[in-house]
């Protein structure tokens, strides 16, 4: 992993959906902890979180396919659908039986489908502003999704000022002009461009609507983070799914919106830092 200004994964691994990038920090015979991240952004959002963590535990990041630095080909495969699957095939490859999983937005119902339709076993499960629960997309989000052809052949300069729009509005106090760019570049190439929309497209609420009602029976213990200026997925959402996940905590964090790492790191990792330490 390289020094603070930088973020980039190291590690390949060959999903049944195309080339993942992966990396691992912190001491190996640590705690293992798996950090998902949502859409549209990468690992990268967690860096803050993943080296704070790694002074204990065996942190393991990675970009889903389709997303930041792993694979983007046309006809991929990158539904939430895909993703579980893919999250199962790295816990096997990298010989994790029960980590402690921490996973945002879109990540959130990855992981979610991999507990509870593929099997996976978690020791710990904490969630940040999650997809979860019906109804979610916002209406940009839905316009998209029905007309991704359409916007796939945006001239580059005007895709290029919706995706930076659309990023930015996952933040309450606003992102910083470098990370902005960071969290953007992935999608500004041909390649990225094409991909952004074809992430949108594939994004069914039925892949939640498949496990919403089984809730109910997750039995690990269930941390819900989230930002309470999250204008994206509002916080009432949060309350209701502490409320289905039997002994789930709901831990409001002040000052943030969607992309509470970006926010709030520090209120965010003493959140997660508290949980995970009680359940390692």
């Amino acid at each position: 992993m390289a020094a603070d200004s930088e973020w980039h994964l190291t590690r390949t691994f060959s999903s049944t959906s195309g080339d993942v990038r992966w990396d691992r920090l912190g001491p190996p015979g640590g705690p293992p902890v798996v950090l998902l991240h949502g859409t549209p952004f990468s690992s990268y959002v967690w860096r803050a979180v993943a080296r704070s963590l790694a002074r204990e535990y065996d942190v393991h990041v990675w970009d889903m396919p389709g997303y930041g630095s792993s694979e983007k080909a046309e006809g991929q495969d990158v539904s939430l659908a895909a993703q579980g699957r893919v999250l199962g095939e790295l816990l096997a490859h990298w010989e994790l039986t029960e980590p402690l999983v921490v996973a945002h937005d879109f990540g959130g119902a990855v992981a979610l489908r991999a507990h509870l339709l593929h099997g996976a076993r978690y020791r710990a499960l904490a969630l940040v502003d999650p997809v979860a629960l019906a109804p979610w997309g916002s209406p940009f989000f839905r316009l998209v999704g029905a007309h991704a052809d359409v916007f796939e052949r945006l001239p580059p300069a005007l895709h290029g000022a919706l995706v930076r729009e659309y990023v930015a509005s996952a933040s309450s106090p606003g992102l910083r002009p470098d990370v902005l760019d960071r969290l953007v570049e992935p999608w500004l190439d041909d390649t990225g461009q094409a991909a952004f929309y074809r992430q949108i497209a594939q994004a069914d609420q039925r892949y939640t609507d498949e496990i919403q009602g089984r809730y109910g029976g997750i039995g690990i213990p269930t941390l819900v983070c989230w930002g309470e200026g999250d204008t994206w997925i509002p916080i009432a959402k949060g309350r209701e799914l502490a409320a289905l996940v039997p002994g789930a905590r709901l831990e409001p964090i002040a000052g943030a919106g969607h992309l509470v790492q970006e926010d709030a790191p520090a209120q965010l990792t003493a959140a997660l830092l508290a949980f995970l330490q009680r359940h390692r």
